[in-house]
C-alpha cells in the first residue's frame, strides 16, 4: 500500500453529545463505521442508530454505516461481559471471527481512510474497535495510522 491512511476510533460512553461531535468534527473523520452489535438500545442515548446517523450528517457532515461485520457475536460479547472469559480469550475469539469474515475484503483501504470505528467503550484498551483497527493495520501494512479519539 503506497498511500498512508488514517483510521480513527471512538467510544461514546462518558462523553456527552457536545464532546463526542466536537471530537468527530475536529479530527477530520469523514464517516463513522458503527461496530456495535446492538445500536438501537435506549441506553445508547444520542448514539441510537437513526439518531446518530441524523446528528452526524447535520452536525458534522459525516456519513454513517452500521458495520455489523465488525461487531462481535452475541455469545462472545456476553461471555466476556459476564466474566466467563478473559480479555485475552475474547480478543483471540474476536480476531478469529473477523478473520473468518474476511473483513479486509469488505472494508478496503479507500473505504477506511478517514473512517472512525465506533463502539460504546470509553477507552480503546479493552474494546473490539481497537482490535479491528489493529487487524486492518496488519492487513494493509504499515501505511495505516490509528488515532483513538
Amino acid at each position: 500500500m503506497s498511500k498512508k491512511i488514517t483510521l480513527y476510533t471512538i467510544g461514546f460512553t462518558k462523553k456527552n453529545a457536545k464532546q463526542f461531535f466536537e471530537l468527530i468534527q475536529k479530527s477530520g473523520v469523514n464517516k463513522v463505521l458503527d461496530t456495535r452489535l446492538n445500536n438501537v438500545s435506549q441506553l445508547a442515548g444520542f448514539t441510537k442508530k437513526d439518531d446518530l446517523a441524523f446528528f452526524l450528517e447535520k452536525v458534522a457532515g459525516v456519513s454513517y454505516d452500521h458495520a455489523l461485520k465488525l461487531a462481535p457475536t452475541d455469545d462472545i460479547l456476553k461471555s466476556y461481559k459476564k466474566g466467563e472469559i478473559s480479555w485475552d480469550i475474547y480478543a483471540n475469539a474476536y480476531n478469529d471471527l473477523i478473520d473468518k469474515r474476511h473483513v479486509e475484503e469488505l472494508f478496503p483501504a479507500d473505504m477506511l481512510d478517514g473512517a472512525c470505528l465506533l463502539c460504546s467503550e470509553p477507552t480503546p484498551h479493552h474494546c473490539h474497535r481497537r482490535l479491528a483497527a489493529e487487524f486492518f493495520k496488519n492487513h494493509l501494512g504499515g501505511g495505516v495510522e490509528i488515532v483513538h479519539l
